[in-house]
This record gives structure tokens, sequence and C-alpha cells, in this order.
């Protein structure tokens, strides 16, 4: 407040001070004159006595007056420095760097479904005992490998070997019969041209000679039974593979159909999973698995369906595909627990953004715009997911070509005020 206000303040309480006097009626001099024909000066003192209580309400008037002229001078000043009272100073603008930008564009978009499941080999075997007999021999031991027609086990062949030389014996003499019955249907054919013998004895003879064929082949057929029995006693590696158990040991004795041991072929494998029945018909042969594996840290494992089961298991409603997969090293095991994606059909190219973009408001989802400098909120339909390269289809809400916020904004609101900083590399 200037010299010039507070003595014009100053001017305008002496006048009210004035007035106030001239309203109880006293005068504004301080000399009172005395009532006609009384002098007392106690009369005098009460009269003033009297003014004083409307002297101290005008001197509070003054002073609240000064106050608020006061108060009015401090305000004025404060807003010629800071600007229009009651008005928000502006916030800065939000700055974004280039990664918390992206465009939307049409993308291809890959959509999968989680799978997971156990690995079994693609080819095993138990391979059982096909004749009987005590075991002499087991030539391998779990975890070994084998080629294609090597000795697994042996059994005893004494007794085998005694068959099979007992039906080559038949043999022989299944033979000597027949070349026997062979000279007596030429003797006799001989004679029946020279009528010395009847057509009976004749037919007779060409009988005999019939037998004693059908005995060879028959002694033949159980000479070849009894040498196959004896090759059997000597059990080899169906294909080749590791041996998974072993099941025997020497000195048992086995019968036919008797397990020796488990082989399994690790070259390929199978993954068995189990699909929700409502995803099956967007499952195919031929589309590609990935999965990881238990241990092999980030290793990906790759195969192909194979095989679609045509009956859903009972009580999951889920229905199994077997999808083989390569395995040139042996690292994957039977029994082993895998978890991974299968990938569905891929989609024509569609308008897609980052999924870390999409921001939901209750079950709305929408997504931060940045346009003219501003930030936008625009609602948007979803519409395919691509979980493994973190996009989603834009059904609408968006065109190509606009420039969305992956970026958390903070409590910034619609509206406010933001630039993109571009880092000199």
């Amino acid at each position: 407040m200037n010299n010039q206000a507070r003595q014009q303040v100053i001017t305008e309480a002496q006048g009210a001070e004035g007035d106030n006097r001239e309203a109880v009626g006293q005068d504004p001099s301080p000399t009172v004159a005395p009532f006609p024909g009384r002098t007392s000066p106690e009369s005098s003192a009460s009269d003033a006595e009297r003014a004083r209580p409307w002297r101290r309400y005008a001197f509070g008037l003054v002073a609240l007056l000064l106050i608020a002229v006061g108060t009015g001078w401090v305000m004025r000043d404060h807003a010629s420095a800071s600007g229009t009272p009651g008005e928000n100073v502006s916030e800065p603008p939000l700055e974004l760097a280039a990664v918390d930008i992206a465009v939307a564009e049409p993308r291809v978009l890959s959509r999968t479904i989680p799978l997971s499941g156990s690995i079994t080999p693609l080819v095993q075997a138990t391979v059982m005992a096909k004749v009987s007999g005590d075991v002499e021999i087991v030539t391998v031991r779990e975890g070994q490998d084998v080629r294609a027609g090597d000795v697994i086990a042996r059994i005893d062949t004494r007794n085998l070997r005694a068959e099979y030389e007992r039906e080559l014996a038949a043999v022989e003499k299944a033979r000597a019969e027949l070349e026997l019955a062979q000279l007596h249907r030429e003797k006799n054919k001989a004679l029946l041209e020279q009528r010395f013998i009847s057509q009976t004895t004749y037919e007779e003879s060409e009988s005999a000679y019939a037998g004693s064929v059908a005995n060879l082949k028959l002694a033949e057929a159980q000479a070849r039974l009894a040498q196959i029995a004896l090759e059997d006693a000597i059990i080899r590696a169906p294909f080749d593979g590791t041996v998974a158990r072993r099941l025997v040991e020497p000195g048992e004795k086995v019968s036919p159909d008797s397990a020796i041991v488990t082989l399994v072929d690790l070259r390929e494998v199978w993954l068995t999973a189990a699909v929700p029945a409502v995803e099956i018909p967007a499952v195919a042969v031929g589309q590609r698995a990935r999965f990881k594996v238990s241990g092999f840290g980030d290793r990906v494992f790759e195969g192909v369906v194979q095989r679609i089961n045509p009956v859903a298991e009972e009580g999951s409603r889920a229905v199994k595909i077997y999808i083989s997969v390569p395995n040139p090293d042996r690292a994957l095991k039977g029994g082993m627990f895998a978890q991974g994606t299968l990938e569905l059909a891929s989609s024509a190219p569609v308008l897609a953004i980052p999924q870390r973009a999409l921001r939901y408001g209750g079950n709305e989802p929408f997504v931060y715009t940045l346009e003219d400098g501003k930030i936008i909120r625009r609602p948007v339909q979803i519409g395919a997911r691509a979980e493994d390269e973190g996009y989603a289809e834009i059904v609408s809400g968006l065109v190509a070509g606009e420039r969305v916020i992956v970026a958390d904004i903070g409590d910034r609101k619609p509206g406010s005020a933001a630039i993109v900083i571009e880092h000199e590399s």
C-alpha cells in the first residue's frame, strides 16, 4: 500500500469519527457547553462517559476497513505477479520415448492354443519268448543300445534239437516209403497194360503212392516247425533301439509269451496331448507344435500333428492328439512331461497392435492414442490374439497408421499434452 492510499484511509476514518459524534448529539469540538443554570463538572463527565462506547465502535470499523484495504492490495500485487487468481498452473507435457509408441498396422497373426502331455517312444516293444525252456544267458542290460538281429538271450536248446532231429528222421522214412510206393505204381502200370492185373489193383497202388507223397510233405512240415523252434530259442532284437527293461535272469524257466526285455527306439518320439473339444475343429494334421521340457532350460522342441483321436476322453471331454517329434540326439525320454503351444492356422493380414497397449475400463477395452500432441482415449473391439507374438487384432476403433501408447501414462488424463522424445544414437 503506498503513502497516498494510507493518508486517504486515515482521512476517511477521521471523517467517520466526526459523523458518529454528531449522531449521538455531541459537538465535534472537545469542549462541551454546560446546561443553562448548571455548571456541575459531574454532569460533563457523565456525558463524556456515555459517548465513549460509540467512539470504540467507530475505531473498530476503521480498523476492519484498514485490514480489508490492505488485503486487497496484497492480493492485487500477488495476482499481478502470478496471474489470474484461482487459475491452475499448467502441467508440463508427458515425455514419451520412441519405444513407448506403436503404430497400428496390418499383420499376419498365428493363433495358438496351450497344450501339455507326456512323451512316449514312437517305437517300443516287449520282446517275448516263443518257446519254453530254461534261460541260458541274457546278453543285455538296461540302457544298452542294440542293433536289429543282435542276440538278446538264449534258451536251453537240447530238447528242441532232439525234437528237430526226430522230425528229420521222420522225413527220411517218409521219403523212403514214397520211393517204394512209386516203384509199385510204375510196376502195376506195366502189368495193367499187359492185362496181367485188374484195374482195381492198379488203382490201389496209385492210392498208396499218393499217400506216401502226403506223408513226406507232412514230415517235412514237422521238421520245419522243429527247426523254427530251435531258432526261436535264440532271442534277437527286432529293431535298432535301447533296452528299457530286463525282465529275466539266467536260470529262470520261461514259457511261450514270457517277457524277456523291453526295447524302445528314441530317434523319434510321440507327444500325446489332450485338446479341449471346442478347439478340435481348428486342429488339423500337419500343424506345428512347440514345447519345452523341464530340465532343458530354454530349449524348444518342435513336432507335427500326425493323428487325431476320433473319440473324446470320458470325463474330461478332451480329444487326444499325437504329435511326432524328431529326437536325433535321443535327449527326450519316455515319460517326460512337456508344456507348449499348438500353432493353428494363420490368419490373413489384419489390423493389429501390441497387447501391451490394451487397457480395460470395466469389461470394455480401450487404448490411448497420441493425436496432435494430446492423449486421446479410444474404445476398441478386439479380435484374435497371438499370445506368442504379443499382438491382438483390432476389429474396430482404430485405422492403420494411428499411434497408440504402450507405456504407462500414470495419472495423466485424456486431453493431457504429450510429446515423443527422439534420442540421438
